[in-house]
């Protein structure tokens, strides 16, 4: 039954108490660490391995294609029907989902292992082929995870409980991964740091072995044919878009061009965040000192904000706002261009973290609600693909696009420049959500 469906249900209201008692069950402990584990090999294949490619006097031109890696993240709708039919060999004992769980995290540590034993002196090539494979094992673990964060929930409130601890979870590990990391790098090197990864990735490997069995999503899947057979192969690669379509009809499209458009304004610039701050003159101290502190306080903020938010004025205005946020917050970099006071950078990132993870709860609530049990894994992740596919894609000519300013504006121009024009990339999201609000079956007044 889809999600949607479920949402019409009369519910009852809840008191205080009862969000309390919610927040101290198992599974959200358990969903929080997941969304750590989620988060964690994110940056470090991408933006993070961009400043450790700056430091080392990388051209910007070639962290921005390096930056493709995660490219890797945009055809998880490819092998997402095999997660959510095939078991993984041994560790497929533990159930499917915690199997998948497990094998990707002990993918990635290998990865982040790999990326620190061969460093960037030899070239780029091989660290960045460990940098993919984190990056398709990490794609992975998002496909299961987000999986078994829809299939847990006993109903739509508790997805979207469940959506905030992910949340918080992945913004903490963003954090390490973009903050703590820098720190360690100028105290131990950056091997050392990413080996220090690698090891924490052992909190979401320990919250595997404590998740269970989605009951429901069982039970589905029993009732369908194995993937070998022609039927059941049929239903596994084909069913879930077949269903997303028969459900939403001729809004799946405009869904899926909203969902595209959306996280552009974070995601064109991705890989110029860290090198930008090391032209700024930071030292990594400073950028952790700030990045940490900040960076907790946004993501615990921007997540219960935008919580309350979607609740109180529904699912749409949630997403028109992250959107104006993010388009802000985006564009409030370019102030650093012509005042690089550490005062200033704080309000920036706290404006930023604080608009990145209101926009993100947002979206991911409004994705969760489009899927069916049964096919969670395949439609989820073809939403999240197609949110990530555009910006991932054009992030790669990030770097080629400052240093083609540069030129003519300076660097510091060029950036401001950069930084302005992809805040400006929110219009388009703001727009389409209006329409979708306009146009959906169940209208929510925007």
């Amino acid at each position: 039954m889809s999600t949607d469906a479920a949402r019409n249900a009369p519910r009852k209201k809840r008191t205080a108490m009862d969000v309390l008692r919610e927040l101290r069950q198992p599974k959200v402990a358990v969903m929080l660490a997941l969304g750590f584990a989620s988060g964690l090999p994110f940056l470090l294949s991408q933006n993070t391995l961009g400043y450790w490619l700056r430091d080392e006097g990388t051209s910007l031109k070639l962290i921005g294609f390096a930056s493709w890696a995660g490219l890797a993240y945009v055809f998880k709708p490819f092998w997402a029907p095999i997660v959510d039919r095939v078991d993984v060999p041994l560790l497929g004992r533990l159930g499917r989902r915690r199997g998948w769980m497990l094998l990707s995290q002990i993918v990635v540590a290998a990865g982040l292992v790999g990326m620190a034993m061969v460093g960037v002196k030899p070239g780029l090539a091989t660290i960045v082929a460990f940098a993919v494979m984190v990056a398709f094992a990490s794609a992975t673990q998002d496909i299961v995870i987000d999986a078994w964060r829809i299939e847990a929930a006993d109903g739509p409130d508790e997805i979207g409980l469940l959506t905030a601890a992910a949340n918080i979870g992945y913004r903490i590990a963003i954090i390490v991964a973009d903050a703590a990391i820098i720190a360690g790098a100028q105290h131990f090197g950056w091997p050392a740091s990413y080996v220090a990864m690698a090891v924490l990735m052992g909190i979401g490997f320990t919250a595997s072995l404590f998740a269970f069995e989605p009951v429901r999503a069982e039970a589905v899947m029993q009732s369908k044919a194995p993937l070998w057979t022609p039927r059941g192969f049929f239903d596994a690669v084909v069913g879930p878009f077949v269903d997303f379509f028969a459900t939403h009809k001729g809004l799946g499209l405009l869904m899926l061009v909203a969902i595209a458009a959306y996280r552009l304004p974070d995601f064109l610039m991705g890989p110029m965040y860290n090198p930008f701050y090391h032209d700024l003159g930071f030292s990594k101290d400073a950028v952790a000192a700030v990045r940490f502190p900040t960076g907790l306080f946004g993501a615990f903020v921007g997540t219960a904000a935008s919580g309350l938010f979607a609740v109180r004025f529904g699912l749409f205005r949630a997403l028109v706002t992250g959107s104006i946020l993010q388009g802000l917050g985006t564009a409030s970099f370019a102030l650093l261009t012509v005042n690089h006071d550490l005062g200033l950078f704080t309000a920036v990132m706290a404006l930023d973290q604080f608009a990145q993870s209101f926009a993100g709860v947002a979206l991911i609530a409004y994705m969760s609600s489009l899927t069916s049990l049964g096919y969670t894994a395949t439609q989820y992740a073809l939403l999240s693909s197609t949110y990530a596919f555009l910006g991932k894609f054009l992030k790669g000519f990030s770097g080629e696009v400052v240093d083609g300013l540069s030129h003519a504006q300076g660097l510091m121009g060029a950036y401001a420049t950069a930084w302005i024009g992809t805040g400006l990339t929110a219009i388009p999201p703001i727009l389409l959500v209006l329409l979708l609000a306009r146009r959906t079956r169940r209208p929510e007044t925007v």
